[in-house]
């Protein structure tokens, strides 16, 4: 499913005033450090202590130099010498008020960084955290990247912070070293791509694990990369300068060394999403995390290498948002359960016992839980012609009541498999409704 992807690109942010880059550190009596991150819409999500204060953050690739940007009234964090600058990142608004901050002091597990600069986003507006149903506070990147060898394991959801100058390789048939160039503190990786047949079209991609999409390619059909025929319009995620659009679709396949992905999705973001980026240079799209989750990486920014091997993720279907629904929490909600007895029995109704009716005390309690709304629609999707709108409180899926669920479960209900049925319970001006629909192939019907 093409779930609401968070991609906050803010490696394209105008970052030329940065003096020098810090680097993290780790004991030289410790081989590495273990890292553990929860996987949240193809991100890692990791644990970091700002200035002491306990947060989590974002770890991309694709960002320069640390951001914080979702700071609640309940969160207390000291930043030191202040001043105030502009920002511009992906999207198709104007750049943004922040704050550059100097002199910080970042902790993740042991490994430590000192006199760190940050970068605070005011606009509250920008929050990540209701989309992907965690809390998320900022995103950090390659200050960590350049200061360690890194190896990612996806499926164990950790990862391993390893001195450089004492790292040893270790060779395997089921791995493989390509180059990896970094590029003003980016990383790139050679690829191809076949687009609608087999014929492949070499590529140069960034390597953003900040991205939870699976491939962003530019249109240029000088360069072969052209938008397939069968396409659908979608939104392809926010960026601190708005929203980004796109052409959604999908490639015969995509390889990276000797590892080739059939049937893969890819975007084409519009070029009007695209303003903050001055120079493209010979970049031709974007690698995100729906690829990256596939593999076991190791990134080695140092001597400008990255190791792939396959995980029990590779071969996993692509997904794509059937339903054409995109969620959010929206605060909390109170709801109402009746109390069952110790038999398992709910109380409330008369019960008879023989010749002996017993009139049972009706008990509830209320109970706190995350509010689920409809945040988008696409046009033409099963979810809009079922009659579903913006704004929406979601109150069940098939039956089940969404409460229970972590965001991204709700949305697996929802995008089961081509042709089942989907009957969603909302919510929409204190009155329940509830809608059903087939979920459709996207790409049977070919779109001019």
């Amino acid at each position: 499913m093409n779930r609401k992807h968070i991609y906050l690109l803010l490696f394209l942010l105008l970052f030329g005033f940065i003096g020098f880059a810090q680097k993290f550190h780790i004991s030289t009596q410790k081989k590495f450090e273990k890292v553990r991150f929860e996987l949240v819409n193809n991100l890692m999500i990791v644990p970091v202590e700002l200035n002491g204060a306990k947060l989590s953050f974002i770890l991309d690739t694709g960002v320069s130099s640390p951001i914080l940007f979702n700071l609640t009234d309940q969160d207390s964090v000291q930043i030191n010498n202040v001043s105030e600058i502009s920002l511009r990142g992906l999207g198709e608004g104007e750049p943004i008020k922040a704050l550059k901050s100097e002199g910080n002091t970042f902790k993740i597990g042991s490994a430590k960084s000192f006199n760190q600069s940050l970068y605070v986003v005011l606009d509250k507006d920008i929050n990540f955290s209701a989309s992907l149903g965690v809390p998320v506070h900022g995103i950090i990147g390659y200050d960590v990247f350049k200061s360690f060898v890194v190896d990612i394991n996806y499926q164990k959801r950790s990862l391993k912070l390893f001195n450089p100058k004492s790292y040893q390789y270790k060779t395997s048939k089921k791995k493989q070293t390509l180059p990896l160039t970094i590029i003003d503190k980016k990383a790139y990786v050679d690829g191809a791509v076949a687009l609608s047949d087999d014929e492949e079209v070499p590529v140069k991609l960034l390597v953003d694990t900040g991205s939870s999409d699976a491939l962003w390619l530019f249109h240029d059909p000088e360069k072969g990369l052209e938008v397939p025929d069968s396409n659908y319009e979608d939104f392809l995620g926010k960026g601190l300068s708005g929203n980004i659009f796109g052409k959604r679709t999908k490639l015969n396949g995509i390889r990276i060394g000797n590892f080739r992905l059939n049937e893969a999705k890819v975007a084409f973001p519009h070029k009007e999403s695209l303003n903050a980026i001055v120079n493209l240079g010979d970049r031709n799209g974007s690698v995100g995390g729906e690829v990256l989750r596939r593999f076991h990486i190791i990134f080695d920014y140092v001597n400008n290498k990255i190791t792939l091997s396959k995980n029990a993720s590779f071969n996993a279907p692509f997904h794509y948002n059937l339903a054409g629904i995109d969620l959010q929490h929206n605060g909390v909600r109170y709801i109402a359960e009746q109390i069952a007895d110790v038999n398992g029995v709910v109380t409330g109704d008369n019960k008879t016992f023989g010749n002996v009716q017993l009139l049972l005390e009706n008990r509830t309690r209320l109970s706190l839980v995350p509010e689920i709304v409809v945040s988008g629609i696409r046009a033409g999707s099963p979810a809009e012609e079922a009659g579903l709108r913006e704004g929406d409180i979601i109150l069940a899926v098939n039956g089940r009541k969404v409460y229970g669920y972590k965001l991204q479960e709700i949305l697996q209900m929802m995008n089961r498999k081509e042709g089942k049925r989907i009957r969603i319970l909302i919510e929409r001006y204190n009155k329940d409704l509830l809608f059903s629909f087939v979920l459709k192939d996207l790409f049977k019907t070919k779109k001019p």
